[in-house]
Formats: C-alpha cells, sequence, structure tokens
C-alpha cells in the first residue's frame, strides 16, 4: 500500500464506496485510490480481476471508477473535491440508469 511523505496541505473529505477518506486538495482521485486497503479502482469486465491505477496519465484506463454519479470516469485525471464520492467500478458498464 502507498502512503504520502509529507503531511496534507489542504485536507479534504472524499468518500470510497462509502468510506471517508482524507486527501489533498487538487491531488488525482487515483493516488487517494492507491492509498486505500485493497488497492484497486475496477474490476476487468470479462475476467472481474481487480485492476489498479497504473499508468497514472490516461493511457491505460485500469483507473476508471464512477466518480459523483459518472461511471468509467479516469481517476487518473480526475483531481479531488471535497465531499467527492468515488465508487469502485465492478464489471461492465451499464447503458442503462
Amino acid at each position: 500500500m502507498f502512503r504520502k511523505l509529507q503531511s496534507l496541505d489542504e485536507e479534504v473529505t472524499v468518500y470510497v464506496d462509502g468510506v471517508a477518506v482524507p486527501a489533498e486538495a487538487n491531488e488525482s482521485v487515483a493516488a487517494v485510490l492507491l492509498r486505500q486497503s485493497p488497492v484497486w479502482a475496477r474490476t476487468a469486465p470479462v475476467s472481474c480481476s481487480r485492476r489498479a491505477p497504473y499508468c497514472m496519465m490516461g493511457v491505460c484506463f485500469d483507473c476508471l471508477a464512477t466518480v459523483d454519479g459518472i461511471a468509467s470516469t479516469q481517476t487518473c485525471l480526475t483531481p479531488v473535491r471535497d465531499g467527492m464520492l468515488v465508487l469502485r467500478q465492478k464489471g461492465r458498464r451499464s447503458v442503462r440508469p
């Protein structure tokens, strides 16, 4: 599991799967997910194996999660905001509400 090397400058609260998690303002959601145990952001659509943020620059799509109700959000490119709701994405994305 990862951890921050220095203390948080401006702390905000993000909710990952309903659990309040401290985060630093403007860090990426993927960085927050990497500090959570177990480390994963989504499950693969076919094998359902857990996938975690990998490239951290928007290329690999392993960091997809539901952020504030929007599915398949690239968490490595999404900065956190106070009160943000992040749900780890399980399986295939549904096209129906």
